[in-house]
């Protein structure tokens, strides 16, 4: 009985290693295979020439990256444009408390779907959009117009950060609220039963008794953010760049992808892309200990 029992435990490990095993292959051909071309950020690489052919420089690359004047701009201008966002991750949170609290489903659900949406457009759509109502003909400066309040939002420095900032927070704030409902609504009812039975309202129950019961979920995701500080993405700052603005949008990203497939200087985008690596992996371990410190738990 117990040999039938193990034969059956290890055909269904075997099931379980099959059904996972197209995944593995996906992760290792495009995750790990890709990593061999680290080796282009040691070599003066010229296209079309074999990598060996190409000349060794050794750590040549990563020294001009600390001797670039350009990395000071563009990691200035990740640093912020990943603090703000990281700063109105209370957006979601909140968005996701006031939406638990109204009580007719339909408008709830209604209210749900239209802020979800924007997470499954394009960033070329949305720069269309912004253009047709921020641009210098657009809708806002229609009205504008006639009282000589004109704006050009897109093409001013100035209003890179904020203005970013509110497209990113407008196109996810719905499809980030998504994990946070789903913990609220986890907690278990009768706490708010009691609560409202000793005289608590909506604001203490939310004070008392939401907060601190989703506090791990925030605790988590605030941590994952952390982690991938430096990674802003290509496609908004890619649309919405323009020479005038190039100066203040221009995030790690993007500038790596502009040394790579503009300039063709393979070797220092292939630099770059290691750098922004290192820093996202040390990111990942100093957050992965402040985990363990603080709710005694790792995220990996």
């Amino acid at each position: 009985m117990r040999n039938t029992e193990m034969a059956h435990c290890q055909k269904k490990s075997w099931n379980l290693f099959f059904l996972a095993l197209p995944l593995m292959i996906l992760v290792i051909l495009f995750n790990y295979v890709p990593l061999v071309g680290w080796g282009l950020s040691l070599m003066e690489y010229r296209p079309g020439t074999p990598i060996l052919q190409n000349e060794f420089v050794g750590l040549k690359n990563f020294r001009f990256i600390i001797a670039s004047r350009d990395m000071g701009r563009v990691m200035k201008n990740t640093i912020i444009l990943s603090g703000l966002n990281f700063i109105l991750m209370i957006c979601p949170i909140i968005f996701a408390l006031l939406l638990t609290e109204i009580t007719n489903n339909t408008f709830r659900r209604i209210v749900q779907t239209l802020t979800t949406l924007p997470h499954f457009i394009s960033w070329v759509i949305v720069f269309s959009l912004a253009f047709s109502i921020f641009g210098s003909e657009g809708l806002v400066n229609r009205i504008l117009a006639p009282m000589g309040l004109q704006q050009a939002v897109l093409s001013n420095p100035k209003a890179v950060y904020w203005f970013q900032s509110f497209l990113s927070q407008w196109k996810s704030v719905g499809w980030g609220a998504i994990i946070y409902i789903a913990a609220i609504t986890g907690i278990d009812q009768e706490l708010y039963e009691a609560a409202i039975v000793d005289g608590a309202g909506r604001l203490r129950c939310v004070w008392h008794i939401t907060i601190p019961c989703i506090m791990p979920t925030i605790l988590v995701l605030a941590l994952l953010n952390i982690a991938g500080f430096v990674n802003t993405g290509t496609d908004q700052h890619f649309v919405f760049r323009n020479a005038i603005i190039m100066d203040n949008i221009e995030t790690l990203d993007l500038y790596t992808y502009r040394l790579g497939m503009q300039l063709f200087d393979y070797s220092y985008a292939t630099a770059v892309g290691i750098f922004k690596s290192v820093i996202s992996i040390t990111l990942l371990f100093i957050t992965n200990n402040l985990a363990k410190r603080i709710r005694g738990e790792a995220i990996i």
